[in-house]
């Protein structure tokens, strides 16, 4: 029983077999998936993904490439879209000074004011940040000065630095596929470092497909093979590493309904 904590089901790659990908999923062993919102104005698709299949939630939020032309909203929008019962997540949000979509000014002004949406409803912050790690974890820890709020770095790809702190601040830390990669031999160890009960999994599908799918669409169901580097990783027996990794999207994610045993 494994969750996909990251996806993007509205994403065009999905358009024409999203029941078969959901399906998929299902067989696969994954009770749930969060289909992570980047643009508000494509929130609705997002959400109505979210509503048509019960084991699918999802977020609000505007993608750090997208903070320059989509930043017409303020916290308050943000809190008012996440009262719908299937919103369980902000963002993602965060910094990328790796392509530089977007100003690094407006990047930082968004990821702020998805923070205090964070703070005020409680539920959990998506943070991606990439070439960033300085100012990611600067903000979040003055932010975190004003004011406790939950919340995960996504897709971790960083230093044993960005693991370590960001568990400090009181995030987890959720691997992708990444971690099978031939050359991600510094993720693997700086993912080996974080202590059990901050892990997460997820796909960021239909990006970074694990080994043995790497270079093809990646979708939620593939998640396995990365919580099978995780378990080797860990040290924990695969059916361990699941139920750990369950447990501990449930505690954050706290709006998700609890399944009502985790084998």
């Amino acid at each position: 029983m494994l969750v996909d904590s990251h996806c993007h089901l509205d994403f065009p790659e999905f358009a024409r077999e999203l029941d078969e990908v959901v399906a998929r999923a299902r067989r696969a062993g994954v009770v749930r998936m969060v289909t992570v919102c980047t643009r508000l104005d494509q929130f609705y698709q997002v959400r109505a993904i979210a509503e048509r299949f019960p084991d699918v939630y999802c977020s609000v939020g505007v993608h750090p490439h997208e903070a320059g032309d989509d930043w017409g909203y303020d916290p308050a929008t943000l809190v008012e879209l996440a009262r719908h019962p299937k919103v369980v997540g902000i963002g993602e949000t965060g910094l990328d000074y790796y392509y530089e979509h977007s100003p690094r000014e407006a990047q930082q002004r968004s990821f702020r004011a998805h923070i205090a949406a964070a703070r005020t409803t409680g539920l959990p912050l998506i943070v991606h940040t990439r070439d960033a790690e300085s100012d990611t974890l600067a903000i979040l820890a003055e932010e975190r000065t004003r004011g406790p709020f939950p919340g995960l770095i996504h897709c971790f790809s960083g230093s044993r630095q960005l693991a370590e702190k960001s568990v400090d601040l009181g995030l987890m830390v959720s691997l992708s596929g990444i971690l099978t990669f031939k050359k991600a031999e510094a993720v693997r160890a700086a993912a080996a470092g974080v202590p059990h009960d901050r892990l997460l999994v997820e796909t960021d599908a239909p990006y970074l497909a694990p080994v043995p799918h790497r270079g093809k669409r990646n979708e939620p169901a593939f998640v396995v093979h990365t919580a099978a580097v995780a378990a080797e990783l860990t040290g924990l027996a695969p059916a361990a590493l699941a139920r750990r990794t369950t447990e501990n999207f449930f505690r954050l994610f706290a709006k998700v309904p609890k399944l009502e045993a985790i084998p």
